[in-house]
Parts: C-alpha cells; sequence; structure tokens
C-alpha cells in the first residue's frame, strides 16, 4: 500500500497519477457532456480537475531528470482544466471572449434557422401563433448557442495554452527565485 510519505507516494511522484488519470476523466465526460452548448457542468469538472492537479500534483524540481518534459505536461494539464471551467463563460460572455464579428455571425445564424422554421411549418404556423413563435425562437436559440460551441471549441486550446506558458513561466520565475535565495 502507498502512503502519501513512502516510496511511490505523493511526494515521490505517485500522487501525480491520480491527477492525471482524474484529468483524463474529466476531459472525456466534458467533451461528452458539452454537446452541442457549453454547459456548466464543464465549469464544475474543469475547476474539479484543477483542484486535484493542485492538491496531488507538484510542480516538477529543477534539475530533475524530465524536468523540460514534466514542466510541460504539467502546465497543459493546468491549461485544459482552466480551459475547461472557462468554456461557458468564453461561450456566454462577450468581455472573454472578445472576437470580433463571432457574435453578430452567430446571431444572423439563428435567425435564418428562425425562419427556416417558420417555413418548415407551412400551413401549420396559420393555425397557432405561439407555437409558431416558440419554435422559432427555440430553433434560433439551438443555432446561436451551436454557432458559439463551434467557436468556442475552435479557441480554447488557445486559452489552454495561455495558461500552460503562464504556469510553466510562472514555475521557471519561482525557480530562478529560489536559486538565488
Amino acid at each position: 500500500m502507498r502512503g502519501r510519505g513512502g516510496a511511490g507516494g505523493a511526494a515521490a511522484g505517485g500522487g501525480a497519477d491520480v491527477g492525471v488519470l482524474g484529468t483524463a476523466l474529466g476531459v472525456v465526460l466534458a467533451f461528452s457532456l458539452a454537446e452541442g452548448s457549453w454547459q456548466w457542468f464543464s465549469t464544475y469538472l474543469g475547476v474539479t480537475l484543477l483542484a486535484v492537479v493542485l492538491a496531488f500534483g507538484r510542480v516538477p524540481a529543477r534539475g530533475t531528470a524530465g524536468y523540460g518534459w514534466s514542466l510541460a505536461a504539467y502546465s497543459l494539464v493546468v491549461g485544459l482544466c482552466v480551459a475547461l471551467a472557462l468554456a461557458p463563460a468564453l461561450q456566454r460572455w462577450d468581455r472573454l471572449f472578445p472576437i470580433p464579428g463571432t457574435r453578430e455571425g452567430c446571431v444572423q445564424a439563428g435567425r435564418y434557422e428562425s425562419l427556416h422554421a417558420q417555413a418548415a411549418l407551412g400551413d401549420l404556423a396559420g393555425r397557432d401563433a405561439a407555437a409558431l413563435a416558440y419554435a422559432r425562437e427555440q430553433q434560433s436559440r439551438v443555432a446561436v448557442d451551436d454557432c458559439l460551441a463551434a467557436t468556442t471549441t475552435r479557441w480554447l486550446p488557445v486559452y489552454a495554452l495561455g495558461t500552460a506558458l503562464v504556469v510553466s513561466g510562472g514555475a521557471l520565475v519561482r525557480g530562478r527565485a529560489r536559486r538565488k535565495e
């Protein structure tokens, strides 16, 4: 049995296995549950995985074998967790995702789908105006959500990589500061 302080425990790097397995499971869950539009459950998964990584994973010590690869892996996993946590917010808030034209293009796609829903209902539309309005609104919302989700998914790696660069840069600066002490 592995203990925290014993051979193979978290102090020796065994705890990182928990973080790696948890992250792999979380990624599979997040992408399978984020069907259509990014849902807030991915935020929960991202924050939970980040907590697991920070609790059980350790920034690799400078001078150890494979330091560069270990630091890159640790940083990329933290970046992935942050990207999963931010995905729904990126999709919904202009300030976090200020790409010009993206939101307007998605709104236009929603308008098109609204008109498409009205055309698909044809003669039935004259019988119940409330049902038509509901169908148009639903089709529009689904189209906008899908458009924003697709765009968000394309840009998530940029946010993840940016976070990874900040984490690895911070670890390098911190390592240099410790060496000077």
